[in-house]
């Protein structure tokens, strides 16, 4: 039997705005009241970014803390906070949520592991960046999800464990679709799926129109899912979703016509290995 699928809300991100979406969850209540509705529309875990009160990209640890207080006061999903962050912001800015600990600590935290054109910007990682959030990563005791645009960010990845600021089997997380990037292809995510190391699980995060196909595609390949406003604000052609739950409840509804059951949070962190 195959293993229930795990979907994250990707919720909030860096680039979407208001102007695009009025349904962009933006204070703590806000992103907390639709992680809500994301569990209960069959999401196991949320990734968070977090914003200003005027919108603004930010990586503050206090917002971070307000956010998954909130969350947790509502809901038991998993929270996994980005360290990417948005394009230009400095190493220390973008590891904010890695300082929250105790009762505020997430349950996991992203690692992009190279360099990648981002639309007309560049996201920008070079090795040695990586490396210092691999070990901030590690020294806070959490498991990365590895944040991998192309083939050769696994190959990065992959490094990362044999110097051991990574611990195999990892989690990996493949994004298509950006913009300038690797576009959302079946040969190949296939080919990223193909190259990953024995005993590895992996999440796909296709990016607009591609967000849901790619849902069947990971759905009938093994895999978990990422959904959400950050990548994707339509639940159909020119139908902007009500809020990330209704893109968790389109995703929810495909994993199940595929023949997959939807993991609960305990049974992700069992799966993503998180401890």
């Amino acid at each position: 039997m195959s293993k229930p699928m795990v979907i994250t809300a990707a919720m909030v991100g860096a680039e979407t705005t208001r102007d695009q979406t009025p349904h962009l969850p933006i204070t703590a209540e806000e992103i907390a009241e639709d992680a809500a509705r994301c569990r209960e529309a069959g999401a196991a875990m949320v990734h968070l970014h977090v914003r200003t009160p005027d919108g603004k990209p930010s990586q503050d640890a206090e917002l971070f803390r307000a956010a998954i207080r909130a969350i947790r006061k509502r809901t038991d999903i998993l929270v996994q906070v980005s360290t990417g962050g948005a394009v230009g912001m400095d190493v220390n800015e973008r590891c904010g949520g890695l300082t929250l600990t105790g009762a505020d600590r997430p349950d996991m935290a992203t690692l992009t592991t190279g360099t990648v054109n981002f639309g007309e910007e560049v996201f920008w990682n070079p090795r040695p960046l990586v490396r210092d959030i691999a070990k901030r990563i590690k020294d806070s005791g959490l498991k990365p999800e590895l944040e991998c645009f192309d083939v050769g960010m696994i190959d990065e990845a992959n490094m990362l464990a044999k110097e051991g600021l990574v611990q195999q089997p990892a989690h990996y997380d493949f994004v298509l679709g950006v913009p300038g990037a690797l576009a959302a292809r079946e040969a190949a995510l296939d080919f990223m799926i193909s190259s990953l190391p024995e005993g590895s699980t992996w999440t796909v995060a296709a990016v607009g129109r591609h967000q849901l196909p790619f849902v069947d595609l990971a759905a009938v390949k093994g895999g978990n899912a990422r959904v959400g406003l950050e990548d994707n604000i339509y639940v159909s052609k020119g139908v902007l979703a009500k809020g990330n739950w209704e893109l968790v409840a389109e995703a929810a509804k495909r994993a199940k016509a595929n023949g997959r059951t939807l993991a609960t949070p305990e049974e992700a962190r069992k799966l993503l290995r998180l401890g």
